[in-house]
């Protein structure tokens, strides 16, 4: 049977219609000779009714069927106005039980009373649940309003790579062992923030990307190993343009999406007042907390001083810029340079982190050696950026904006795990395919690794 209609869209007016459903049996009711079914796709649900129907009686919750019928007014005292068919229902004449389904591990009606390592491991059925498709749209709707605004002012979509090299910086890197050189690895990407700086030399003056990235660290809520980003990064630029930017796009996201508009421009904060007055460098300053409160965080230090290893590492990242007027402390008086690193925080948590970057080889140089890369470790690390910068950087600068946090504090979800169709758990694993999981000597002997007993 070919589906003439979905699920969520016959009403009154389709009355004495011939109409061909196709979905999920979301809930049955037996009245003696009559069976009332719930049919359930991602549009919505509809009641089918059977009378004297045999094949009827062998559907149970999340068989897959087809049905066709004429739709009907449902008895007064029956309508149900709490869903957009409630005042129609299908009077099957035809039924084809395309595949049956064993019992579900739980009621899709009540899947929060049952663990997220469960509804994880069974995420398929987990997903088949109208609250959590409606988010996953959801993401989908933010992800095109960006694109189309991001097209509108002029950036292109480029996609860096995701086998690259390891740059260890902050978070450790997930490595990937390459068959065809031997003994070497490469690393997942923890941003693609050298390859957009590249395509700034390259002279494509506005990029952007909704990149995949990874970071092998502890996890929590607003954590996973494989995350994505909303990265940008701009030629000519300065802090104020990319506020402007940053700022109009989530005024067009958050009006699209959610039909809020959002107070411009958002007020701004350095990080010594925000320390100041709040300790903490992503306040909350919301009056009250229901609304959404967006606060830019400005001037950060560049260096934070490592107590263990009594040396000075960078607060952020070391292709930061420092403010035009602080340089001459690097070498002297380290704890007194200010960056041009900026963050949006969001009811008290960041979603976004940017910087107007080092565009002088000379400068990026006296970075690296102020954190203590030798010339031969930041030429092992890095030469391929001091390279290009010798060959006509521009002045550039960007931010990386998190969409699973984002999207999350959007639809009032505790977690990011809610937004991502296919997460990990808080011990990065991931309950419905069992990774990691133990690989066949056969490959590890093919990359020359052994793997120790604990």
């Amino acid at each position: 049977m070919k589906r003439t209609h979905t699920c969520g869209e016959l009403t009154a007016k389709n009355i004495g219609e011939k109409a061909t459903l196709l979905g999920w049996v979301h809930s049955r009711r037996d009245h003696g000779k009559l069976i009332f079914i719930d049919i359930r796709d991602r549009r919505g649900r509809t009641q089918i009714v059977f009378y004297k129907n045999k094949k009827a009686e062998e559907l149970r919750n999340e068989y897959v069927i087809a049905v066709s019928g004429t739709v009907q007014n449902r008895p007064e005292g029956t309508k149900n106005p709490k869903i957009f068919t409630g005042e129609i229902e299908l009077n099957v004449e035809e039924l084809e039980i395309i595949n049956p389904s064993l019992t579900p591990p739980f009621e899709l009606d009540h899947a929060t009373e049952v663990s997220e390592e469960v509804r994880l491991k069974y995420r398929y059925i987990d997903l088949r649940r109208p609250q959590m498709q409606k988010k996953l749209f959801l993401r989908h709707r933010i992800c095109k309003a960006m694109r189309d605004f991001l097209d509108e002012k002029g950036f292109i979509e480029v996609e860096t790579p995701i086998l690259t090299k390891s740059t260890p910086e902050g978070a450790r890197d997930y490595l990937v062992p390459s068959r065809l050189n031997w003994g070497k690895f490469f690393a997942l990407p923890q941003s693609p923030q050298l390859f957009k700086q590249l395509l700034m030399v390259s002279g494509f003056e506005r990029y952007f990307q909704i990149a995949k990235c990874f970071r092998d660290e502890d996890l929590r809520a607003d954590r996973q190993p494989e995350f994505t980003q909303l990265d940008m990064e701009l030629s000519w630029t300065d802090e104020e343009e990319i506020f402007g930017i940053i700022e109009n796009l989530l005024y067009r996201v958050f009006k699209e999406t959610l039909a809020i508009e959002l107070k411009l421009p958002f007020p701004r904060m350095s990080h010594h007042e925000a320390m100041e007055k709040y300790n903490s460098d992503k306040p909350d300053i919301r009056p009250e907390k229901k609304g959404f409160q967006f606060l830019w965080v400005l001037n950060f230090p560049l260096f934070r001083y490592n107590d263990e290893e009594k040396k000075w590492d960078m607060e952020h990242h070391p292709f930061t810029s420092p403010l035009a007027e602080d340089i001459d402390f690097i070498d002297t008086s380290p704890f007194k340079v200010r960056s041009r690193a900026y963050d949006l925080v969001i009811n008290g948590a960041e979603i976004a982190s940017g910087s107007i970057r080092i565009h002088k080889r000379e400068l990026q140089e006296k970075i690296f050696k102020r954190i203590g890369l030798s010339a031969e470790e930041a030429k092992e690390r890095f030469g391929f950026l001091l390279e290009a910068f010798s060959y006509g950087a521009p002045p550039h600068g960007g931010i990386a904006l998190g969409l699973d946090r984002l999207i999350a504090i959007m639809c009032g979800s505790d977690t990011i795990r809610d937004v991502i169709a296919f997460p990990k758990t808080q011990k990065g694993i991931c309950p419905l395919t069992d990774a990691p999981s133990v690989v066949d000597e056969r490959q590890l002997k093919e990359l020359g690794i052994g793997v120790e007993k604990r």
